[in-house]
């Protein structure tokens, strides 16, 4: 017989996930190093991006807003990541989320359209943060 995660199910393993259960917030970081994720990476395998502007961004763990669909999701606010310095070279190829407490990777993904050029004053980077149950 095959495991069914029920809808209820789903809320509380992706709230778990994102801290909102257990007040833990998470710290949105974009990483430079032309890497792709998988089930093995870990904090140490991607590199932040050091870009003139750039700083890591907290994620509010109570600001996560769950979905109950078909599939479920949890939802953050759309971030940027904007440039402060013109006539840079540096380049964003995705990004990764890591626990504030014990600064483990919870999650990565590589940008699909990506890698981002950041090279001007102004230049800025979004990201709407998103996981989804089946």
């Amino acid at each position: 017989m095959a495991l069914v995660l029920s809808n209820q199910g789903e809320q509380i393993a992706l709230e778990a996930l994102v801290g909102k259960v257990a007040g833990q917030n998470l710290i949105l970081r974009l990483f430079e190093n032309n890497y792709t994720p998988v089930e093995g990476t870990t904090e140490v395998s991607v590199v932040e991006c050091t870009f003139a502007g750039y700083s890591a961004i907290t994620l509010i763990a109570a600001n996560w807003v769950f979905t109950a669909a078909d599939p479920s999701h949890v939802d953050y606010a759309q971030q940027t990541f904007t440039s402060n310095t013109g006539s840079q070279d540096k380049y964003a190829y995705g990004y990764y989320l890591t626990q504030v407490t014990s600064g483990k990777l919870v999650w990565a993904e590589r940008f699909t359209d990506g890698p981002y050029h950041i090279v001007n004053n102004g230049d800025a980077i979004k990201v709407t943060p998103v996981i989804t149950g089946e």
